[in-house]
């Protein structure tokens, strides 16, 4: 069964995305929107973290790096930049949506 974890506090301030990580298993996604976007910026502690992620793919909302002033660039790589439609059509091929707040 395929999840699509979402994620939308900054890993800076919450422990949201850490959570998830416990959590997230091999054939998942994770999407980071919002201040969540912070933990897609490389060089940081959280984006080690998610390089160990073994099997989980990571998505970032394109939007939000852009509202929040995030070069492109700056993304850790494996990250994959996302839009809009990609959100929405991530959330109906995966058989359940897990949001973490």
């Amino acid at each position: 069964m395929s999840t699509l974890h979402t994620v939308n506090k900054s890993p800076f301030e919450k422990s949201s995305l850490e959570s998830c990580l416990g959590y997230a298993k091999a054939g998942s996604a994770v999407l980071m929107y919002e201040d969540a976007v912070y933990g897609a910026i490389k060089g940081t502690a959280i984006a080690d973290k998610i390089a160990a992620a073994d099997g989980v793919k990571f998505f970032v909302l394109g939007a939000d790096l852009k509202a929040r002033g995030v070069a492109e660039d700056k993304v850790a790589a494996g990250i994959e930049i996302v839009d809009y439609s990609a959100f929405v059509n991530m959330a109906v091929e995966n058989d359940k949506v897990q949001a973490w707040v």
